[in-house]
């Protein structure tokens, strides 16, 4: 390893940093496809992640660390005294990755099978090895399928137990912590555009397809199909943007006088 020329070293301690690997792993991935970074980090997220042994003892001690006071569960303390441990903010984006990998099914809780689940499919068993997972959880955000799986699983994840939309106020939160991965230039114009024009919950096809709007569609709408089978709510995002002179394109002057 140590007779390596600098930018393939370089390359190495990218590929560490972004995927939580030993030096032996970024090397062999990076060696593997001839060097390109993108190619290494393709495959790595193409393969299922070995998981480690986990105790159950541990995963049970762990648990009850965190279980709430009066119920079986873990609620929104244990969840702060996680964080706590785990040095992570709790409103880091980290908190959402791993609550798809417990798949729990509700924002502030784990129920006893996700908390254990999630840790048994990260390969965990106490706080420290929790902790070294964190830089691989982020880099999980990097890989679109990922994120988008991540995505969608934050709609259900976020929203009230029982209701079927998801509240404006959470729902523009979470877009504003997940397009900070995605870095979507309009995330701030549309979050905008709903408290001034919707104002209403958010529904999960609105939801979903504002994914594919963001990665479809350039910022600067050249290639937004008019007649295309978008939401309502995204036609008028597109007006909006119009009428306040935010996006200036005359490939959209025949959608503005059809309005």
């Amino acid at each position: 390893m140590n007779k390596l020329g600098r930018g393939h070293r370089d390359k190495v301690h990218q590929f560490m940093t972004i995927t939580g690997t030993s030096e032996k792993a970024a090397y062999q991935a990076l060696k593997a496809s001839d060097w390109h970074l993108e190619g290494a980090f393709d495959a790595f997220y193409s393969q299922p992640q070995p998981k480690s042994y986990t105790d159950a003892r541990r995963l049970e001690d762990l648990y009850n660390r965190y279980k709430d006071a009066y119920a079986d569960m873990i609620m929104a303390d244990g969840i702060t005294l996680l964080c706590s441990d785990i040095l992570v903010d709790h409103q880091d984006i980290v908190m959402l990755v791993l609550s798809w990998h417990m798949k729990a099914a509700t924002m502030c809780e784990f129920s006893k099978q996700e908390f254990i689940g999630g840790l048994q499919s990260l390969g965990v068993d106490s706080i420290e090895k929790l902790r070294e997972k964190i830089p691989f959880m982020r880099s999980e955000l990097k890989d679109d399928q990922k994120f988008r799986e991540i995505y969608n699983f934050a709609f259900g994840w976020a929203k009230e137990k029982g209701q079927k939309s998801l509240a404006l106020d959470t729902a523009i939160g979470m877009w504003q912590l997940l397009f900070a991965e995605k870095h979507w230039p309009l995330v701030d114009h549309w979050c905008q555009f709903l408290q001034a024009r919707h104002n209403k919950a958010i529904s999960r096809d609105t939801w979903s397809q504002l994914l594919e709007f963001a990665k479809t569609v350039d910022p600067q709408l050249s290639n937004y199909d008019v007649d295309g089978a978008w939401p309502y709510l995204i036609d008028e995002f597109v007006e909006y943007l119009i009428e306040n002179g935010i996006i200036q394109n005359g490939q959209l002057s025949d959608w503005t006088q059809k309005h």
